[in-house]
């Protein structure tokens, strides 16, 4: 019960925080949805924040999540893999009704099969990198802004993969201030993207807890928020279990 007045406080703190940011920018709230990460958290903590209202679930990891969702019969809930998606996982990835990660027009083919065969129809998004290619020893998982277009041509001719919009991981610096130029990219992608013939793009995931009003600001439609929802995270091995 503690757990659970502790997180819908936190909740009620971010949504207002959302709310403010959403009216700085002339946006309605309700545009934003919250995306909870619960990577490192066991499945106790998913329920206590499917108790305070919360639906919608990031996690890093495949095998972390395949191995908390026996323990998790959430009848509205829909997570969302925010971590890098490995070829040989892309089967226990169907467990997820949305793939925030699409890199690469392999892994888009292999994940399209995957879902052909299951009967299912996945929401993806692709997945940009904004960091200097110059910078490779910086470099984070992502496409290329450049190579954006080619890719989102590849997902949009696949019948099992429903092309949503973006996601992206600014560069982490000291500032947060120092990530808007790198949301306001994307929303630009975004828009160039809708008007040379793919309005389906509408989604753009960016922001977490150190950034998220700027990203609302720029025109984030999803932000992925953890510590300020639940606190630090526990040590990697301490909160993938079922406990």
């Amino acid at each position: 019960m503690a757990q659970i007045t502790e997180i819908a406080a936190n909740v009620a703190r971010v949504r207002e925080q959302i709310a403010s940011s959403a009216a700085r920018a002339g946006r309605y709230p309700s545009s934003i949805r919250l995306i909870a990460v619960t990577k490192t958290f066991p499945a106790e903590t998913i329920r206590a924040a499917y108790e305070c209202g919360l639906r919608e679930f990031g996690e890093n990891r495949v095998q972390e999540f395949f191995e908390k969702l026996p323990h998790l019969h959430l009848p509205e809930a829909r997570f969302h893999l925010i971590g890098h998606l490995q070829s040989n996982k892309v089967s226990h990835a169907l467990s997820f009704s949305w793939i925030q990660t699409l890199d690469s027009d392999r892994l888009a083919r292999r994940l399209n099969e995957a879902a052909a065969a299951a009967g299912k129809t996945l929401s993806v998004l692709v997945q940009v990198s904004l960091d200097d290619p110059s910078a490779s020893h910086l470099a984070r998982s992502g496409v290329p802004e450049s190579a954006v277009a080619t890719l989102v041509s590849c997902v949009a001719t696949l019948d099992h993969l429903q092309l949503r919009g973006m996601m992206t991981l600014p560069p982490f610096t000291a500032d947060p201030e120092d990530a808007r130029p790198h949301f306001r990219r994307m929303r630009e992608l975004r828009d160039r993207l809708q008007a040379g013939g793919f309005p389906q793009i509408r989604e753009l995931s960016m922001g977490m807890t150190r950034d998220f009003p700027i990203a609302i600001e720029e025109g984030a439609t999803m932000v992925r928020i953890g510590t300020a929802l639940f606190g630090a995270r526990p040590a990697p091995g301490q909160g993938a279990s079922g406990r």
